[in-house]
């Protein structure tokens, strides 16, 4: 673990807890079950939409530090930093009572598979299962892959489960064998695995505190801030919506990815209430929800924004750190320490929000961009502080006359063909786009 601090220290840096602190060993099976009672909640009537809070003082929840949310027909899951509890029907069960692991035990995922079964990701125990009758554990390959701090769990289109360990890598299970991903035996960017998606291809994306992996079963592709513009190398969350099209949490904004062109969503560009992106969530009308470090926002991936931040709605301070939906229509969001809070009956309005440019850049950079010309020679260079840019020559008339892709910091640019006369030369990186007059005498 001591080779690893610097990661870890980085992202507790950023209020971001990469796994839990608690390792309580299970206390001894208490026959005092009992089923916890229905909760008294707070409501509030927002403008769109009724909000209730569940927490420690105002219901039976059993913790308010949510640190992973799920929902089937019957009811919500929530894991938190000391167990699993299940509302069902208004009435908050604490699961410790049938499986003593779970007592002050940090569930960090959640997952509910097609048949109703819950995957249960933890930190000393691994990956459990719950059918609703009986616990599936796996101890021995726990221990034989070193899969404690589980922070993810999915199961792709072969259905073959893919679990992301903290500090240790991605783990698959097909049913019967077991197989395991490290930066030592293959290109996976980090060991330090956030978040896990399946597109359509049946690819893994796979996120980590040093960017973005892709895996087809051959083949591994990486995206960082190096080769691409995803905003920055640690990326909590990860979702693809219904037209393949890959959302990133980050730490310096929302990005998005259609497999030619990235965007870019920040507090500077949108209604974004805070740039560290924990959570992501696409829901039935393809409507994105996120969870950041200062409120949550719903999204419609074009320029139509909802913010929800405590200054106007009854959702908590602090960090969002879980964002899902059940199928009855409601929305819920996961907070790091004052528990759980649900939206119900919201109608994303026509238009809303501070208005966001279509190609989700800024109209105006803080980035220092400065043309050094050299016109006896024949062309220019462009000194810009982002790994790349896309740099467009508009002449007078408002016609592109010459357009750069990739541009790197001071690549020469060829202007000798290009007819004399003032030009408007924009220059766009993940950080907003800027625009300079430079006149070709």
């Amino acid at each position: 673990m001591k080779n690893k601090n610097i990661n870890i220290n980085n992202m507790r840096a950023k209020n971001i807890r990469p796994f839990t602190p608690f390792h309580i060993l299970s206390l001894p099976f208490t026959p005092l079950l009992f089923l916890l009672l229905s909760s008294l909640t707070s409501q509030v009537q927002a403008q769109n939409g009724t909000w209730t809070v569940f927490d420690t003082r105002s219901s039976d929840i059993c913790s308010n530090n949510i640190s992973a949310i799920a929902a089937d027909e019957n009811g919500l899951w929530a894991g938190t930093y000391q167990g699993l509890c299940r509302m069902k029907r208004s009435t908050w069960t604490d699961y410790a009572m049938f499986n003593e692991k779970l007592k002050n035990q940090s569930v960090n995922c959640l997952m509910v598979d097609q048949r109703g079964v819950l995957w249960i990701g933890t930190d000393d125990y691994g990956v459990i299962e719950w059918d609703g009758t009986h616990w599936t554990e796996y101890s021995e390959e726990t221990r034989r892959l070193k899969m404690k701090f589980v922070k993810e769990i999915v199961i792709d289109h072969d259905g073959v489960v893919w679990i992301g360990v903290t500090l240790g890598g991605v783990v698959s299970y097909d049913g019967s064998s077991w197989e395991k991903y490290t930066p030592a035996d293959c290109e996976l960017l980090s060991d330090f695995i956030l978040d896990i998606a399946v597109d359509r291809d049946n690819k893994k994306w796979i996120t980590s505190n040093g960017g973005v992996s892709v895996y087809d079963g051959t083949r591994w592709v990486n995206y960082t801030t190096s080769n691409s513009n995803l905003p920055d190398n640690i990326v909590p969350a990860i979702a693809i919506d219904k037209d393949n099209v890959k959302w990133f949490g980050t730490l310096s904004g929302l990005a998005s990815f259609d497999g030619k062109r990235w965007r870019v969503w920040n507090t500077k560009n949108s209604p974004l209430p805070g740039n560290q992106v924990n959570d992501i969530a696409i829901d039935g009308d393809g409507l994105l929800w996120v969870g950041t470090d200062k409120g949550a926002a719903v999204f419609d991936g074009e320029s139509n924004w909802v913010a929800f931040t405590p200054k106007n709605c009854k959702i908590p301070s602090g960090n969002i750190y879980k964002v899902t939906h059940d199928p009855q229509g409601n929305h819920w969001f996961g907070n790091d320490n004052r528990g759980l809070s649900r939206l119900s009956g919201f109608t994303m309005p026509a238009s809303s929000g501070k208005p966001s440019n279509k190609s989700g850049e800024q109209e105006a950079s803080d980035e220092n961009v400065r043309i050094n010309p050299h016109l006896a020679d024949g062309y220019i260079t462009i000194s810009l502080e982002s790994p790349s840019a896309t740099v467009t020559f508009t002449n007078k008339d408002g016609k592109v006359v010459k357009t750069v892709d990739d541009y790197k910091n001071n690549q020469k640019i060829k202007i000798h063909r290009m007819p004399k006369g003032m030009y408007i030369v924009g220059v766009k990186t993940v950080r907003g786009e800027k625009k300079i007059k430079f006149n070709l005498k």
